[in-house]
């Protein structure tokens, strides 16, 4: 599975942003898709994840209530819409799949053990 993230800019605090995850090669309809991203001088970390179906997400506290994370099998791709963006979103994001077994606990979404990753996207909030 190849991912290619895209949708990243630059946006005033309080902006929007609507990221998007392609998948090419083979279809990643039985994947789970998660949203990582890693700002500069900082470790990479965990930012939204759903399951297969898109009947289950995951959220980091921080982007709680402002990130929503969807997906469209039958377009290979994974949206993650983000609203109220702060300067401390700004970073790079990046995409990532993986199988995940059906009895998978919240666990297997939220860490960064995902077999296949996307090159990042830049997302730069000005205050």
């Amino acid at each position: 599975v190849q991912l290619q993230a895209s949708g990243g800019g630059l946006v005033q605090a309080g902006g929007s942003l609507r990221l998007s995850c392609t998948a090419s090669g083979r279809s990643f309809s039985r994947h789970a898709v998660g949203w990582f991203r890693q700002a500069p001088g900082k470790e990479r970390e965990f930012v939204a994840a759903i399951n297969w179906s898109g009947q289950s997400t995951y959220y980091a506290d921080s982007v709680q209530g402002r990130f929503t994370i969807s997906r469209d099998n039958a377009k290979n791709t994974v949206y993650l819409q983000m609203n109220s963006l702060k300067p401390e979103d700004t970073a790079v994001y990046y995409c990532a799949a993986k199988y995940t077994d059906p009895f998978a606990g919240s666990s297997d979404y939220t860490n960064q053990f995902y077999a296949y990753w996307g090159q990042g996207t830049q997302v730069t909030v000005s205050s």
